[in-house]
């Protein structure tokens, strides 16, 4: 093969028949991971890519640079307060990880930062950059102190496959502790003393399935199964609340949940519902001193939040009544107080509930921003800590004092090399959809830069999940060579509430995909883009494929970062990761006929054809447990056989994960190469 030319894949015919449709797969033999032709293909489309990319190599280092010195690399987050110690973490220059620490705790007001300073008194208790050694991948799954701060339990992984080791640490004396727990998820919980440690184990669909308990002390095969979910549709999780009076373990499909509580001070005791799980009702448990909250949406599309006996949590009496126009995300309950995350317009806010008196809402000058909780793990507090940051505003952390109804910065991420925010503008604006729904774009742009511009357009729309408004330092770079950024908030997200959701889903999938192409054509109508680059990742990869089938004239290059392309094949597949959890996200294509013709209509790998493609850029992982890495490469493979126009890349993470790359500079060299992708694809060369 000519080192000039793209590699072909093989075609190995694989029949599938589905509903009485009979379909071939000839690249079907790409899902088999451990096949040396399969990891030979891979390995030579990232050659092919570091060819066709070569060019940028000098553009790249330039805007890795750029986001390099842009970011104070020795920093450290705002302290939070918890049972006497004020926990934060800290990075150092040069050092890929970060580095959880804590202090003793005097009074309510955070320790005096000073960058490039640890706080007099640290204790490091977990260091990532020690811990990762010369791994090339390191993630934490938890890290959890227990409620007396004498222990931490964290888990660890070094191949990117979300499978984690579970160890524990006497904080007292900084051993590790012969408990050593392999497999486990994410997360994990508590008992009031410090004696047990609650955590999930995943099954061979990598659905988390089991509770265990395990005693500090006692070996792994000694733990106790606390609950198994026999339903493929759920997973599990557990946590503690914020009062650290009850475990909650929660049962969640995509549309129904049901929560188990117990007493935090009897970890061997039985968990007991709070309410039988009923089909499309969702709802969450906080708890409130002499009462239980609970965020349910039974009758409330939106959610409504309600109140609930400590002895009969399961009978709710309504606190905030259901509204069409806005949607209750959380609750977070203190002694005093409790706190409401909601979103309305399009935008996030915070709704204060006093303990004795009239309820109220922060108000933020922006136009556009996002708000939310951050960081308040103590339950008798004064002081609510929140997030914030805009399209220009760099992330803030405020504390929020409820006395004197105060918000009080306390930091504000820095930008080094002379930022200023006046030398930015951002702007929201409402795209037409096909039938008529009005759907909103937000967009950020440099003062001064003479439009029509060439336009970034990035999107999502699945999960109820927002791309809500936010600063990005490796933003600037594309910024300040004459691009406009912006956001289409599609349907399939929540920007708008949950029917903007419902909207997006199911049979209804389609308006996620002409929603973004309403949103592209009228930036260039309002005269905003002269061309547009998309770019989406995971369900937005999806997003990616189905736009460049749909309108691939209108998008001058795409960037799929880890897309979930070939969603029939997956969907129609139980025995896969998250198969059966997503029926209830896209529809059940293997038993409803309806369902699989109409996500055959959609999905990219399908309805790849002859037509003139843009330049395409996909990303992937190989050890990816959410969206196969098989995904893009039949997709690009396919695209490479059917299609014109192109360039068609594939570049393949060997050692990562659904995130890509762990360490931070790692990270910033990988988003370089995207950016200077994207800048030359719109044939911006500065």
């Amino acid at each position: 093969m000519s080192s000039q030319m793209p590699p072909k894949a093989k075609k190995v015919p694989s029949e599938r028949v589905h509903h009485g449709d009979t379909v071939i797969d000839e690249y079907a033999w790409l899902t088999v991971k451990d096949d040396p032709d399969t990891i030979a293909y891979l390995e030579a489309e990232n050659a092919y890519t570091e060819q066709a990319t070569a060019h940028l190599k000098p553009l790249q280092e330039t805007i890795f640079q750029e986001i390099k010195s842009r970011t104070l690399e020795t920093d450290l987050s705002v302290p939070s307060r918890k049972n006497g110690w004020w926990y934060y973490s800290r990075t150092e220059e040069g050092k890929q990880y970060g580095i959880q620490c804590r202090v003793a705790a005097t009074g309510e007001t955070p320790p005096e930062l000073k960058a490039g300073e640890p706080l007099p008194g640290e204790e490091v208790l977990l260091d990532g950059n020690e811990l990762a050694g010369d791994s090339d991948f390191f993630a934490i799954g938890t890290s959890a102190v227990s409620p007396d701060g004498t222990m931490m339990a964290y888990s660890v992984n070094f191949t990117g496959d979300e499978r984690f080791t579970l160890r524990v640490r006497n904080l007292a004396t900084g051993e590790i502790l012969p408990d050593e727990i392999p497999g486990i998820f994410y997360g994990g919980a508590w008992s009031a003393d410090g004696t047990a440690f609650f955590y999930t184990t995943v099954d061979e669909s990598w659905r988390p399935y089991r509770v265990h308990r395990h005693t500090i002390g006692t070996a792994a095969e000694d733990d106790v199964l606390v609950h198994e979910e026999t339903d493929e549709r759920f997973w599990l999780g557990i946590g503690l609340s914020r009062s650290e009076r009850y475990l909650m373990l929660a049962a969640e499909s995509k549309i129904t949940s049901e929560v188990r509580i117990l007493e935090a001070d009897d970890p061997a005791g039985e968990f007991r519902v709070v309410r039988p799980r009923e089909t499309g009702v969702e709802y969450g448990v906080e708890h409130a001193g002499d009462r239980f909250l609970v965020l349910h949406n039974r009758n409330a599309e939106n959610f409504e939040l309600a109140t609930a006996p400590l002895d009969d949590p399961g009978t709710w009496t309504p606190l905030i009544e259901h509204r069409a126009d806005t949607r209750l995300l959380n609750v977070d309950a203190f002694q005093s107080h409790s706190v409401v995350h909601f979103r309305r317009d399009g935008l996030t806010g915070i709704r204060i509930l006093p303990g004795d008196g009239e309820p109220y809402e922060i108000s933020f000058p922006e136009p556009i921003y996002d708000v939310g909780p951050a960081g308040n793990p103590e339950f008798v507090t004064e002081r609510l800590r929140l997030g914030y940051t805009s399209m220009i505003t760099p992330a803030s952390v405020y504390d929020y004092d409820l006395a004197t109804r105060e918000l009080i910065l306390l930091k504000r991420k820095p930008v080094l090399g002379g930022y200023d925010p006046d030398d930015y503008e951002q702007f929201r604006e409402w795209a037409t959809a096909s039938d008529g729904t009005r759907v909103p774009i937000s967009i950020v742009v440099r003062k001064g830069t003479e439009r029509p511009a060439p336009t970034l357009l990035y999107g999502y729309g699945s999960y109820e999940v927002s791309i809500d408004p936010s600063f990005s330092i490796p933003r600037l770079s594309l910024l300040d060579r004459g691009f406009v950024f912006a956001i289409a908030h599609i349907r399939g997200g929540g920007e708008m509430g949950r029917r903007w959701y419902e909207d997006g889903k199911f049979q209804q999938k389609k308006n996620t995909f002409t929603d973004f192409v309403a949103a592209a054509e009228h930036l260039k109508a309002e005269g905003w883009s002269s061309s547009i680059v998309a770019r989406g990742g995971s369900a937005g990869g999806l997003l990616m494929g189905a736009v460049a089938n749909l309108a691939p004239e209108s998008f001058a290059g795409v960037v799929a970062q880890v897309p979930f392309v070939d969603a029939l094949n997956t969907i129609l597949d139980p025995s896969l990761p998250l198969t059966v959890i997503e029926w209830d996200e896209w529809g059940d294509p293997l038993h409803n006929a309806d369902v699989y013709e109409y996500m055959k209509s959609y999905t990219p790998y399908e309805n790849v054809d002859d037509r003139v493609y843009p330049p395409i850029f996909a990303i992937t992982s190989l050890n990816d447990t959410r969206v196969f890495y098989h995904e893009p490469a039949k997709w690009v493979a396919k695209l490479r056989d059917t299609a014109r126009g192109g360039p068609f890349l594939l570049k393949t993470e060997m050692g990562a994960g659904h995130g890509g790359r762990s360490g931070r500079y790692d990270a910033w060299r990988e988003e370089a190469l995207v950016l200077s992708w994207i800048l030359d694809t719109a044939k911006v060369t500065k």
